[in-house]
């Protein structure tokens, strides 16, 4: 049975409280979807997410990417705003230093051998990706890795045009924090949207 799991970085408990009260307010009138929720959607930085085979053993491959990366015990990443990325996503863009680079590249070799590859989606409309996007998703199934790696926050999704309007209003109407915190792994259960809907392992970024 293939099962669609993700790795995520969370972030502290006070920059998810944030980043749940950043959706309301960006969305306004608008309800963006999935909502984020401190018992439900968590925000998130995804790492990696796909479809995997049943042999995958999410705690023990989780211990291995965290003895692997060499991370601090909270990572802090600055955000240049609110973006809007095709078809209807409103992220929070968020920068992208080595260590983040290497905590996918080490994802990925962890994970990669247990990758449902018959599970990709070949008509997935694909039209609006990048070229390196393309790639990506040809490879692992997921539309960020490698040179497309893009890391954010998911706000939701909306109609296009509303989605559009949100972002180049937001600048006008919210302040949005430049200086995020995460302090923890998730391998998680992946749920609307991609969203963070269940976690079944947690860790702390440096092994205890």
């Amino acid at each position: 049975m293939t099962r669609w799991l993700g790795i995520a970085l969370l972030p502290s408990a006070e920059h998810r409280t944030t980043a749940i009260r950043l959706q309301r307010e960006v969305g306004g009138d608008h309800v963006l979807h999935p909502p984020l929720s401190p018992d439900g959607n968590l925000p998130h930085v995804t790492v990696f997410q796909g479809p995997f085979l049943d042999s995958l053993d999410p705690a023990a491959e989780l211990d291995r990417i965290v003895a692997s990366v060499d991370a601090p015990e909270r990572i802090g990443l600055a955000s240049p705003g609110v973006v809007y990325q095709p078809t209807g996503w409103v992220f929070l863009a968020l920068e992208r230093p080595p260590l983040l680079d290497r905590i996918q590249q080490v994802t990925l070799k962890a994970l990669e051998p247990y990758l449902d590859r018959a599970a990709f989606d070949p008509a997935k409309d694909v039209s609006r990706f990048t070229p390196d996007e393309r790639e990506s998703f040809e490879r692992y199934g997921y539309r960020y890795t490698g040179p497309a790696y893009a890391p954010h926050i998911t706000l939701g999704r909306a109609e296009e045009s509303v989605a559009e309007e949100l972002v180049r209003s937001a600048p006008e109407r919210v302040g949005i924090p430049v200086d995020w915190v995460f302090d923890r792994f998730s391998f998680y259960v992946m749920g609307e949207n991609g969203a963070h809907a269940e976690i079944l392992e947690e860790r702390a970024l440096v092994p205890r």
